[in-house]
């Protein structure tokens, strides 16, 4: 087809290459260079929170603010009953963690209290929401359980399905999987 009156025979405006080409630019856009200090300090920030740099920064983008804390379900320690403590290789992920809050939901049969005597290493603990309760409800337990900090400031860590939804339910920051948070490898750093 010959181009009408008018067309400069520019590139075509509708195919792979002008939609790559946009993507690009608005990728460039975006993400701002920025300076090699500024990095390092998230890199170091990153390792603070035992978070794999490439987690923390996504994160970080996404939400415009650092981490001031975490919520742990009790599943994702794998604190199941009123008698199991804290597997060592979790709680020494606990402790390592600076500079953030260490926040604890403790799912039914345990209590919170129960949860904050077999995991020392959490600085709060409170009730964790039903798994088959309302939206409402599971925003009411986890604003309650935040107090005052800021709801896109905390990352949930739980164990994926019904947890998940808690970080919708919250306005979290995000959602990691146990498994992915508790990984033994430094392979993620």
């Amino acid at each position: 087809m010959t181009p009408g009156i008018g067309h400069n025979h520019g590139p075509e405006m509708t195919g792979l290459a002008w939609r790559t080409h946009c993507w690009r630019a608005a990728r460039t856009r975006l993400v701002p260079t920025l300076p090699i200090e500024v990095v390092r300090l998230r890199v170091r920030r990153a390792a603070e929170l035992g978070l794999p740099y490439k987690t923390y920064a996504g994160i970080r983008a996404s939400t415009g603010h650092d981490l001031v804390a975490f919520l742990f379900s009790s599943n994702a320690l794998r604190v199941l009953r009123q008698t199991r403590d804290l597997p060592p290789e979790r709680a020494a992920k606990l402790a390592a963690i600076s500079g953030a809050g260490r926040i604890g939901l403790a799912t039914l049969p345990l209590t919170a209290a129960r949860l904050a005597e077999l995991a020392p290493a959490l600085t709060a603990s409170h009730a964790a929401p039903a798994h088959l309760g309302s939206f409402a409800e599971a925003r009411h337990r986890l604003r309650a359980a935040l107090g005052p900090l800021p709801s896109d400031a905390v990352l949930l860590v739980a164990e994926p399905g019904l947890e998940a939804e808690w970080c919708a339910a919250g306005r979290l920051a995000g959602f990691l999987a146990a498994d992915h948070f508790f990984a033994a490898d430094a392979a993620h750093n």
